[in-house]
């Protein structure tokens, strides 16, 4: 006999009127038939975004160091996503999508990413060397995040569905997000300027009302209490409390997984 979990919280109103809105948009917006696969919309922007920075590029004549780094983090980044599409694509992405919704969504979300890329290359901008470090640093860091957090959600709901709630999941219950949130700030880092920062504010507003509505389905799973002390909704603040020894105990979590 089967047993049905009851979610312990809910999301705020705010954010499950702002998931429901986006996912309107790029699924269902004006309506039609459902011949796309959200994937496919995600991966032409990832597939073509590097040849639109080379364009840009050639219009403004901007062959600098810093345009060249730029094209190497975002334009290279979109071809290490297919790289995991094609390996261990999340399932919300096969999602059916209407042609309208497919245009929507460029208009809403990810077209707005290209407006980093003109703010670094019609601007001519020369960062110095310890911004191009701290952007490239953070630019591998959240790749490695994003990947490493996709890669071991899909293999371990494969074979076990659950909470997981170890591995890069132990102490934030949104790796993949802290690392998109890290490439999208290292290209605001390199824009300097406040259009920059307000497109990652906008994409880390959409990203957290994803992770409260995510919060609020996996609160429905026994070890959720236990799950939710020991870690955080983004920032890993326990990984840091424990290696310095500030937590008073830093526990080793069994092995689980998450829907």
């Amino acid at each position: 006999m089967s047993t049905t979990l009851v979610s312990k919280k809910s999301a705020p109103a705010w954010a499950r009127a702002l998931f429901e809105i986006t996912r309107y948009i790029s699924e269902d917006f004006l309506g039609g038939p459902k011949q796309l696969k959200l994937a496919w919309v995600i991966n032409f922007h990832k597939i073509i975004t590097l040849f639109l920075i080379l364009g840009m590029m050639a219009i403004y004549d901007n062959w600098s160091h810093a345009a060249w780094v730029y094209l190497g983090l975002h334009g290279i980044y979109g071809y290490c996503w297919l790289v995991k599409d094609f390996g261990f694509r999340d399932g919300s992405f096969n999602t059916r999508v209407t042609y309208g919704g497919a245009v929507a969504l460029y208009f809403t979300l990810v077209g707005w990413y290209w407006l980093l890329p003109w703010l670094i290359i019609s601007r001519q901008m020369d960062p110095s060397g310890p911004v191009l470090f701290a952007a490239i640093a953070m630019h591998t860091v959240g790749i490695t995040l994003m990947i490493a957090a996709d890669c071991q959600k899909h293999f371990a709901l494969k074979y076990r569905r659950g909470l997981i709630n170890d591995g890069v999941f132990r102490y934030t219950r949104n790796p993949n997000f802290l690392g998109e949130i890290l490439i999208y700030a290292s290209y605001a880092l390199l824009a300097a300027h406040w259009v920059g920062y307000l497109v990652l504010a906008y994409a880390c507003l959409v990203f957290l009302s994803r992770m409260l509505v995510k919060d609020a389905s996996i609160s429905r799973y026994p070890e959720w209490d236990e799950y939710q002390k020991a870690s955080s909704l983004l920032i890993p603040w326990k990984l840091v409390s424990c290696r310095l020894g500030l937590a008073p105990s830093c526990r080793e979590k069994p092995a689980g997984n998450e829907s």
